[in-house]
């Protein structure tokens, strides 16, 4: 046995322990025996990179300043050895900056000195359970194109990270599918995945939403109640449409990410939370930093790695193998024979741009089943909105422009809330905006109840 090793019997796993602080060191070790792992430890980078050489780790743990170089040295390090090994990172207490950087330098995660024993047990557990490897490819996400492989590829490495993520996309280009399969891959899958529709909250609420409240907190508290935060400790709280969070509650969340605590509405101390922040949002969250709507450090915080889904008409030979997969589903979930789209379908389903994306394929598709009720589906069936060219007025002898936008706008949401039984939430989704978008138009267009 090498100095400075120790051994627990019948160990499952084995870890790397890197700190030029005996004392510290020995604490790790210490709680990593307890909980039944094997234990090497090291005191420089140097030393470090020896032990790798010779033994197979299941974990290394590194302390971010070493006496010959840095902890983000090892994690490049290790990432260059094309091994199976996750690393994370001890960094100085409230150091925001070391964290961001160790995580996109590929680290597991990072825990905070002085290092609390309960989360630094919860990380390694979390590390331990990652499955042996990522999926090369997940069915759920449909279709061979460039783009969707090198989503697919993006995912599978996020899965084997604890790294805030950032999904862009137009709507309805499948973020939330993105999210839950990072989740479904990840260390953290057997843990609850709760996703929050940031722009269905009224602002008055957030707080009590995503933090929870103490009982005779405000009037019609009569009871303790968990947030979002509680219901997702241990898994991954999905935060869609981010960029619609007042400036307020900004702050409040970037110090949840910040400290891992939150306070209960009513409550005099903050609790620890575990959970994987991933986020979205349709919206381009770089310009809204920039206008002052979208706090900066949040952004840093939230935008670690991001993952693009890109549009579904720069995926256009997926659409054929999409629209039959989604068509057996809605056929399973009715209970009839799957139709078949003809020729006609086909060729119109290529041509047109799908604003938006595979959202508005779904619907499209829904309608078709529900008013064809043939064997075969015909680009009639389909009844595919006409180009925004073809739908103007020509030569200016019509409305005026904004006038007639106007309604078209308001013709398309009295259709949505019509399907939905006048549910804006419902309608929103259909429309592929926010509650908070919709709310605006129904005001600006004069839209209220009366319309049902």
């Amino acid at each position: 046995m090498k100095r400075g090793e120790r051994r627990a019997p019948q160990r499952s796993a084995k870890v790397l322990v890197v700190d030029d602080e005996p004392d510290i060191r020995e604490l790790l070790e210490l709680t990593l025996l307890k909980m039944g792992l094997g234990v090497a430890s090291a005191g420089s980078l140097a030393e470090a990179k020896e032990r790798l050489k010779d033994e197979h780790y299941d974990l290394c743990l590194t302390d971010m300043r070493l006496p010959d170089g840095e902890g983000l040295e090892l994690v490049r390090h290790i990432g260059g050895l094309g091994v199976d090994l996750p690393v994370a990172v001890i960094t100085a207490h409230g150091s925001a900056e070391n964290a961001v950087a160790a995580l996109k330098a590929g680290a597991f995660d990072y825990v905070s000195k002085p290092v609390g024993l309960d989360q630094l047990r919860a990380l390694v557990r979390s590390a331990l359970s990652l499955p042996a490897s990522a999926p090369a490819k997940d069915q759920q996400l449909l279709g061979t194109s460039a783009p969707l492989a090198q989503v697919r590829e993006l995912i599978g490495k996020l899965a084997r990270t604890q790294a805030p993520v950032y999904i862009s996309g137009e709507s309805g280009s499948g973020k939330e599918l993105a999210a839950r399969l990072i989740h479904e891959n990840g260390a953290r899958r057997e843990k609850p995945f709760v996703p929050v529709n940031c722009g269905a909250i009224p602002e008055t609420l957030m707080e009590s939403e995503f933090f929870g409240y103490k009982k005779g907190a405000f009037t019609g508290a009569a009871e303790d109640r968990e947030g979002f935060f509680q219901a997702a400790n241990g898994g991954t709280l999905f935060l869609d449409e981010v960029a619609e969070l007042p400036l307020a509650m900004q702050v409040k969340l970037l110090r949840a990410i910040q400290e891992k605590r939150v306070r209960k509405v009513g409550a005099t101390q903050e609790d620890p939370v575990d959970v994987r922040l991933i986020s979205a949002t349709h919206q381009n969250l770089s310009v809204l930093v920039a206008s002052g709507r979208f706090r900066q450090d949040l952004f840093y915080r939230l935008n670690v790695i991001e993952l693009k889904m890109p549009p579904l008409r720069e995926c256009r030979e997926d659409v054929p193998g999409i629209a039959e997969s989604i068509l057996e589903r809605l056929a399973r979930q009715n209970g009839i024979p799957t139709p078949r789209l003809d020729a006609s379908a086909l060729e119109e389903l290529a041509r047109y741009d799908f604003p938006g994306n595979v959202r508005e394929l779904e619907n499209i598709l829904e309608r078709a089943l529900a008013l064809s009720g043939k064997s075969e589906i015909s680009a009639e069936d389909l009844r595919l909105a006409p180009s925004a060219e073809a739908e103007l007025p020509s030569g200016g002898a019509g409305e005026a422009l904004p006038d007639y936008l106007d309604g078209l706008e308001r013709k398309a949401i009295l259709e949505a809330l019509g399907k939905t039984g006048f549910n804006r939430t419902a309608a929103a989704k259909l429309l592929g905006i926010t509650f908070r978008q919709l709310r605006y138009r129904m005001q600006r267009l004069g839209i209220t109840d009366e319309n049902r």
